[in-house]
């Protein structure tokens, strides 16, 4: 399958020129110098995390020359862009993937190998970005680092989350969450633009004055204001210099220090507002098992789609004035699943109330301008609010939601008129709660599903009603993962055996891929094939070995299941299965398959209680099963702590299954 990412009318632009040549002195030069000016320190004084620091910041100074040209090339271009609105962006490490996208893996490493350096030392010592957690972020991530390989001008929009989802372990078979402070050091790849800084509003009350023209125009007072200050984050294209960019929010007060309080000994209350305000982007995926945490994932969501459309506005009016008409011309946005949906009805009022548009003229650039894409059928997973929380956070969002499902039930009444049922389950509002899916199918100009299947199952059960109304929005994009990540960084050496057999090329196209079938019965590649496997089986082994005290028989099948941890993606079956054939084993002397290794690796949700006790059974079946001498060795199973991006880059070369 050839790796095309191509959203709808965005064009690419052209390559900006191929990769530099790599100057060994001057990227030795610089990390001498970083060391001295950050750290005050020789490199050989430098601790291991110094070297990451210094190795990133130089390598950062490279690809920033090429952010810059794509900055320029985009501006200048003036065509279409593509940004990506996303609660999750699951990136992992960003050293290696840049490295080998900017084309100087190589000579870092020999640079860091004169000096006497392990290149795997200093990539150990970064943390996985905690801003994501599962395949919803990593289909992000790819994304992104597509659109930049192929020259598309496409872009990332999401949170700077403080803390990831949880640091997991395992105690007494148990996950325990632990807080993942993945920003404990500075993170090298970001570059903070509080030049771009804007103000997002929750609660307070509507009210409505008359304009220069006499209309009325809405506004709200009271609000408590909140700061998003931007960090952002480069995208390297792989054998180009485009470098695109992931934008990340991050919250805080615009008066969250009363120096009064603080000096009447009242220190808490001293800096109540401001923590109030960080909560916004403390942690990814607060636990919303309560209204708290519902009001807090709102907020999150509202956050982010505000701070964006507001940036998004700021830089149109900057390069093409106030017709904003164009705007649409200009831009389209992907909601990433229900979380930025409440996007559509922000730019309405932003259109409405700051630029003084009518409804239907804001309506006419609002459905020109969101996309959405569907990454479930479970109805329970489709995203709905509270009423009553959502209107208390967004009293104008709420205003403006109502008046989009009234004209809307007026088009189903007029479609399906004595059709009552349909009506009033296809409501945007109904039964106390705001259906965000509903919002993102009736105002984008597309939805799409995430595998053929899957979109045909949306169109033909879940969303049957929708696909009956609106049939031509409806279309499949079907996951793709980037070959650069998953292939030439986590898996060199299988990487150079597809080379060495079928040319360059594939990391960009990954349909070449097929040209290795040519050797399925070559007798001396399948050896080699097996040889690289059985190496990575057994560094998996020396990994958990290390990090877990687990002992592995790298000559076993390896069968591996590690994603999030859901009663759907069927994670109980697995060990369920795994007791059958244990019990087996024990009641028919005659059953010895071949040896075999069940690997588990997942986060459960903090509040997710069934989940988490499918980890307990998980735990509970691999204490019985590893410490029976009578199954002779013959089956293991074992669950991988802290499932994340660099652990799954060990996990996915050594899996059989």
């Amino acid at each position: 399958m050839k790796i095309k990412i191509i959203f709808w009318i965005v064009a690419p632009w052209g390559s900006i020129g191929g990769n530099m040549k790599f100057d060994a002195e001057a990227f030795k030069a610089s990390l001498s110098a970083r060391l001295k000016r950050q750290y005050g320190k020789e490199i050989s004084q430098a601790t291991k995390h110094d070297l990451f620091d210094a190795v990133a910041a130089s390598a950062m100074e490279i690809i920033t020359e090429n952010w810059m040209k794509t900055r320029n090339a985009n501006y200048k271009k003036q065509g279409k862009r593509m940004y990506y609105l996303s609660a999750e962006f699951l990136m992992g490490r960003a050293l290696s993937n840049n490295l080998i996208n900017t084309g100087i893996m190589e000579g870092v490493k020999d640079v860091l190998n004169d000096l006497g350096i392990d290149y795997n030392m200093v990539e150990e010592q970064e943390p996985d970005a905690g801003l994501g957690n599962g395949g919803l972020g990593r289909l992000a991530a790819c994304f992104l680092d597509s659109l930049a390989t192929l020259d598309y001008p496409g872009h990332g929009y999401g949170i700077r989350y403080q803390y990831g989802m949880f640091e997991q372990r395992i105690e007494n078979g148990c996950q325990v969450e632990y807080p993942d402070n993945w920003l404990k050091h500075r993170d090298p790849w970001e570059i903070k633009r509080s030049d771009l800084a804007v103000t997002v509003k929750f609660g307070g009350n509507v009210a409505c004055r008359k304009d220069a023209k006499g209309n009325d125009q809405f506004y709200v007072e009271n609000a408590e204001e909140i700061l998003a200050t931007p960090y952002d984050m480069p995208i390297v294209g792989y054998d180009t210099k485009t470098v695109n960019t992931l934008r990340l929010w991050q919250a805080s007060s615009t008066n969250g220090f009363d120096l009064q309080l603080f000096n009447n000994m009242e220190y808490i209350r001293a800096v109540e507002r401001q923590n109030s305000a960080e909560n916004v982007s403390r942690v990814l995926y607060p636990n919303d098992s309560g209204p708290s945490g519902k009001a807090l994932r709102l907020k999150q969501q509202y956050f982010f789609s505000s701070a964006s459309l507001q940036d998004l506005i700021n830089h149109f009016i900057s390069d093409h004035g106030t017709d904003f008409q164009k705007f649409p011309d200009y831009q389209v946005i992907q909601l990433n699943d229900t979380h930025p949906v409440v996007a559509i009805p922000e730019l309405m009022r932003i259109l409405m109330d700051e630029q003084g548009l009518g409804w239907d003229e804001a309506w006419n650039i609002v459905t020109r301008t969101f996309a959405y894409t569907n990454h479930t059928i479970l109805a329970e997973a489709l995203e709905k609010w509270p009423i009553d929380i959502f209107q208390g956070l967004l009293p104008r969002i709420y205003q403006i939601v109502e008046e989009i499902n009234r004209r809307f039930l007026i088009e189903l009444k007029e479609k399906f008129p004595t059709d009552y049922d349909r009506q009033n389950r296809m409501s945007i509002i109904h039964n106390g709660m705001i259906h965000m899916a509903w919002l993102a199918i009736h105002a984008g100009f597309s939805v799409n599903g995430v595998a053929a299947l899957h979109t045909e199952l949306l169109k033909t059960q879940e969303l049957k009603d929708w696909a009956e109304l609106y049939p031509k929005k409806f279309n499949n994009k079907t996951n793709g993962i980037t070959q650069r990540r998953w292939l030439v960084s986590a898996n060199p050496e299988l990487s150079k055996f597809i080379t060495d057999r079928i040319g360059h090329g594939w990391e960009k196209d990954l349909s070449k891929i097929k040209e290795l079938a040519k050797f399925a019965d070559d007798a001396a590649s399948q050896e080699e094939f097996l040889a690289i496997k059985q190496r990575s089986k057994e560094a998996l082994c020396k990994y958990l070995k290390n990090t877990q005290g687990v002992d592995l028989d790298p000559t076993s099948i390896f069968d591996v299941q590690i994603k999030r941890l859901h009663e759907y993606k069927r994670q109980l079956l697995n060990i369920l299965n795994v007791m059958y054939e244990y019990n087996k084993m024990l009641e028919d002397a005659s059953y010895k398959p071949a040896p075999r290794t069940f690997i588990f690796g997942a986060k459960a949700a903090s509040g997710y209680r069934r989940a988490k006790a499918i980890i307990k059974l998980i735990n509970t079946v691999a204490e019985r099963v590893n410490n029976d001498p009578r199954i002779e060795g013959r089956l293991k199973v074992v669950f991988v702590e802290n499932y994340r991006v660099s652990v799954a880059e060990k996990l996915f070369p050594a899996s059989d299954i």
